[in-house]
């Protein structure tokens, strides 16, 4: 067994000791075929943006837009490439290629193994980095240096994976491809904040996701997958590449990550995976934080949801077009199909969704 005691307010071990789909195991042929019931107009939206949004690295200095370019065939770029030059007499012209890639950079799925949390997994007293179900930071999710843990005199370690270049990493345990082998289609619900609150910046706790849902007439079932819009993304959208971090930074609503209430109704209700059209699902960084010294979570809805209970996280997603459509219906269900690269071992994945009515 990888852990002695597990978090409170956890699944682990519920779906297994070597389970990798948390909460997504609740998605089956019953909500895919639930999923296809909510098939009436045989309409499909695309919930992507355009992966060079949201443009430059003011987001996030840490992820670049897409940087495509040609492959290469003896040094020569095989773009526009008339194959003659290598087999005379043929008429064809090849263009191949490649991309550098941000995996979170724009639409996403982040998987288990994104954020973890240092956890007495061991029942020690001492902390380690830990992910879901208890797989361990350096054992199963591997990269190129061990930070130490911040109470550490050592720190920012090099570290080497066996048989890999010095700078890669992998997640050997809880990588994207495990979400996109079980696939993520099956019933959705839009619960639509922008169109009950507004886009001016606040924070959603537990009671006002339940008034947006009684007005909007969104209700959740277990199974289901929950996606939340808010605005945000139109608002990228309108800035054409060139993003105001400090607009979008004060725009928009985002989920109260802080609010008990709010994650205990995460837990209750069954719902597989949680996306919103904004940044990080969760208000970032949150408002409120403890002042007595004591550790916590800087993101907590993302510790309760890919830490403690299995939950995929979606963010960035366009869910313009599709509210309107569901809101001229009448409805908020509609048949989701999002499977992430199956990439292994990456710890995110730019996904293409499609919503079908």
């Amino acid at each position: 067994m990888r852990w002695k005691q597990r978090p409170e307010g956890s699944n682990w071990g519920d779906f297994g000791p070597d389970d990798q789909l948390g909460r997504t195991n609740l998605i089956g042929p019953e909500q895919v075929r639930k999923g296809a019931a909510e098939v009436r107009e045989g309409r499909s939206f695309c919930l992507s943006l355009p992966l060079d949004f949201p443009g430059g690295n003011a987001l996030n200095v840490r992820r670049h837009p897409p940087r495509l370019r040609p492959t290469k065939r003896d040094d020569i770029d095989y773009l526009n490439f008339p194959l003659g030059h290598v087999h005379p007499g043929a008429s064809d012209v090849v263009s191949d290629d490649q991309v550098l890639l941000s995996l979170q950079y724009s639409t996403q799925w982040d998987s288990f193994a994104h954020v973890g949390s240092l956890f007495d997994v061991d029942g020690t007293g001492e902390p380690r980095i830990t992910y879901y179900n208890g797989y361990r930071g350096h054992e199963h999710v591997l990269g190129p240096v061990d930070h130490g843990l911040p109470s550490s005199t050592a720190r920012y370690q090099p570290m080497c994976c066996a048989g890999r270049p010095a700078d890669e990493s992998v997640a050997t345990r809880l990588g994207i491809e495990n979400l996109a082998v079980k696939g993520m289609q099956g019933r959705a619900v839009l619960i639509d904040i922008a169109r009950v609150f507004g886009t001016a910046f606040q924070d959603i706790g537990y009671e006002q996701l339940m008034h947006a849902m009684s007005v909007t007439g969104a209700s959740v079932e277990p199974g289901d997958m929950v996606l939340l819009r808010t605005g945000f993304a139109e608002l990228v959208l309108s800035m054409n590449r060139q993003p105001d971090p400090h607009k979008l930074h004060a725009s928009c609503a985002a989920l109260d990550g802080s609010d008990p209430r709010l994650l205990q109704w995460i837990t209750e209700s069954g719902l597989t995976a949680l996306v919103a059209d904004n940044y990080a699902v969760e208000r970032h960084p949150p408002r409120n934080v403890p002042t007595d010294g004591s550790r916590y979570p800087l993101l907590p809805l993302h510790e309760h949801c890919l830490f403690k209970l299995g939950i995929p996280l979606g963010e960035l997603w366009h869910l313009q077009e599709l509210a309107d459509a569901l809101h001229a219906l009448g409805r908020t269900r509609f048949l989701l199909t999002a499977p992430p690269l199956r990439l292994p071992g990456a710890v995110g994945s730019p996904v293409t969704p499609i919503a079908t009515i």
